[in-house]
């Protein structure tokens, strides 16, 4: 008769085993999808980054265009007080008054042509960055009719595999619930660090199911027996159980018996 313990173990490597294998068909699930959804998510942030450049640069457009905006202010402004102090020149009183009005009519064209040297530049950069603004459009443009294509690619996929997934997610619930937590904890770490996601395998053909090591006789027996935990002494895995190889059934054994006897005898050298 089996103690208690015997039968908790038992229970516990039955509860993990059902959890690899719900958790292993979920990752035949996601392996369909390939790298799809690594792909839609890198489009995602690709076409965010890009419309982010894209408003920036439109905002140093509008900066440009404001700056531009202020230098032809300015032009009118320096315009007037020289149309103004032409006019206070026809009343002067001396030469100096007329000579400190020359100046000041002087220093007003200097600061239109400035301003026309800083307009000139400022459309310069405008040119430019225009050009920037078409190429970062024409990239985001293909990006996403790039996005497009893939989301449809993953949607499709998603649907066809939809069900399984939700029946799988609910079994994995269930199953979670008759894992013993601190044993949880360790087959986690081991998924994450197993290539094929393989926490909890059987011993197949006197080897380890997860690393094909091979496992003596006697923890074989002791595997068998599930009266404590033991794991793969090469990989770590946890070992559920050992898978003992099915003999050829005896209706097989006989037919092949009598395939052999009725099979004629080699001829006798002369």
């Amino acid at each position: 008769m089996a103690t208690a313990t015997e039968t908790t173990i038992a229970q516990k490597l039955e509860a993990l085993l059902k959890l690899q294998t719900i958790d292993s068909a979920l990752d035949n699930i996601k392996k369909v999808r390939g790298d799809l959804p690594e792909e839609v998510r890198d489009l995602e942030d690709e076409i965010m980054g890009l419309e982010t450049r894209l408003s920036k640069f439109q905002q140093e457009i509008a900066s440009f265009e404001e700056q531009i905006s202020n230098y032809k202010n300015s032009k009118k402004d320096s315009d007037k007080l020289i149309v103004k102090y032409k006019e206070q020149q026809m009343n002067v009183r001396n030469n100096r008054e007329f000579e400190a009005i020359s100046k000041e009519i002087e220093l007003q064209g200097l600061e239109m042509e400035i301003a026309d040297k800083r307009i000139k530049e400022i459309d310069f950069k405008v040119l430019n960055k225009n050009d920037e603004i078409a190429s970062v459009e024409s990239t985001l443009f293909e990006r996403k009719k790039d996005l497009e294509q893939k989301q449809k690619e993953l949607e499709v996929i998603i649907n066809e595999s939809e069900e399984d997934e939700q029946k799988a997610m609910k079994d994995r619930e269930k199953a979670l619930k008759l894992v013993d937590p601190r044993l949880f904890k360790s087959y986690e770490k081991l998924r994450d660090n197993a290539r094929n996601g393989l926490a909890v395998v059987m011993v197949k053909r006197g080897a380890c199911g997860g690393c094909f090591s091979s496992v003596p006789p006697q923890r074989q027996t002791d595997i068998k027996d599930k009266k404590k935990i033991i794991v793969c002494e090469h990989c770590g895995r946890v070992f559920a159980g050992v898978e003992d190889v099915i003999p050829p059934p005896e209706k097989e054994k006989k037919s092949r018996s009598k395939a052999a006897a009725a099979a004629p005898a080699a001829p006798a050298a002369e």
